[in-house]
């Protein structure tokens, strides 16, 4: 099969911007093949990007708010796109996961998620197919919708030896466990950059948005009594699958554990924070006897955390995904790239015992480019594992 030139798009929930990522990918027989071409991060203007945040709970957004944002937001997507094929070359396809502006959690069920940034301003824009709405479906089947990474991450690690997880830090942490002999089993542990980057913008009443390398949270003491608050919020505790996002950790939220509470200084809020971040994740690698990790996302940038995690994983490994060949700034980038590719060949791209969908659903919409959608024949054998390689 020839290799169709995919570009993923995504902003996640820490809302820093757009990420990039351009990838050749092809099938040989059960495998795919993903030849990482290039990437990159768009930031939002900052108008879209305020306005963005300032619609999140706590706090409200009106029907036209939300009109104008689905607009802002694919515009920029738009441009993102662009941007890619002018440095990058002509692409076939390209996936995009939008922005996620609610995610809808009633006791342990997602009854419905909400991402934005309207793909036809996409199309439009560059002429080609565009996949997109990768998350509803998933969830109209009894899934959480998230963490989408299982799939890819079931399929890259396909030969581990050992249980191995994949974690990503991103606005939540997320874990994708794969085991010999297992099913896969991915959800949201918590928050990673969430509570810190609130904190941050609390703490320099909006003239930071993010503690850049660390640098608050290495001078400051982790406050135990602090963490004890934070550790017994009941999500920790629930079982999988499980899906969470700012719906709950949010401004709100970190006031309200503060509340009652000694002063607590920003060094040491911020350091608290890691911890809490460090504990979440360790608690549930070492649930499920995972022996490495394999870290990507925004968080992988935060010396003050991975520190944390490499101590609180021990004896597990702790590595980044560079080292297996996806960079850490575009693995999610990477990810949307190949739902786009599966949904565009007919594969089945969500994992259900880790979202706890009823079954194997083809994921997404398909908004046609400049001239009528040509998608291939639909692929009907399994597809078990994925190569990342530095060409085809």
């Amino acid at each position: 099969m020839a290799a169709l030139r995919t570009i993923g798009l995504i902003s996640g929930t820490s809302m820093d911007g757009i990420d990039v990522a351009v990838a050749d990918l092809a099938l040989d027989a059960d495998t795919i093949l993903l030849t990482p071409v290039g990437h990159t991060e768009v930031a939002y203007p900052e108008p879209v990007r305020t306005e963005l945040l300032a619609c999140l709970p706590p706090g409200d957004c009106t029907a036209e708010q939300l009109c104008r944002l689905d607009t802002a937001v694919g515009q920029a997507f738009a441009g993102a796109a662009a941007a890619a094929i002018a440095e990058f070359g002509p692409a076939d396809l390209i996936a995009s996961l939008g922005q996620t502006i609610f995610h809808w959690i009633s006791g342990d069920r997602c009854l419905g998620t909400l991402q934005i940034g309207q793909p036809a301003w996409i199309a439009e824009r560059t002429g080609v197919p565009v996949v997109a709405d990768l998350r509803v479906r998933d969830v109209a089947a009894g899934g959480h919708g998230a963490p989408l990474a299982g799939r890819l991450d079931e399929l890259w690690l396909a030969d581990a030896e050992a249980p191995a997880a994949a974690l990503n830090l991103g606005g939540i942490a997320n874990i994708t466990v794969v085991a010999p002999g297992a099913e896969t089993i991915a959800y949201d542990t918590g928050p990673a950059n969430a509570l810190l980057d609130v904190a941050v913008r609390l703490g320099s009443h909006g003239t930071r948005h993010f503690d850049e390398g660390g640098a608050l949270a290495l001078a400051g003491t982790v406050r135990d009594d602090l963490l004890a608050v934070l550790l017994a919020d009941p999500y920790y505790a629930a079982a999988p699958p499980k899906s969470t996002g700012k719906e709950l950790f949010h401004a709100d939220y970190l006031r309200e554990a503060l509340r009652g509470l000694p002063e607590v200084t920003e060094p040491d809020l911020l350091a608290t924070l890691v911890e809490l971040t460090a504990a979440t994740v360790a608690d549930q690698c070492h649930r499920h006897g995972v022996t490495k990790v394999i870290a990507s996302g925004g968080g992988v940038r935060n010396p003050a955390l991975m520190a944390a995690l490499e101590r609180r994983l021990a004896p597990a490994s702790l590595v980044t995904s560079d080292a297996l060949g996806l960079p850490t700034d575009a693995k999610e980038g990477y990810l949307t790239a190949l739902l786009g590719f599966l949904t565009w060949h007919g594969i089945a791209s969500n994992s259900p015992h880790a979202t706890g969908a009823a079954g194997r659903r083809l994921l997404g919409a398909i908004t046609p480019g400049r001239g009528p959608l040509r998608p291939p024949e639909p692929v009907t054998r399994p597809v078990t594992r994925l190569r990342v390689q530095d060409h085809i």
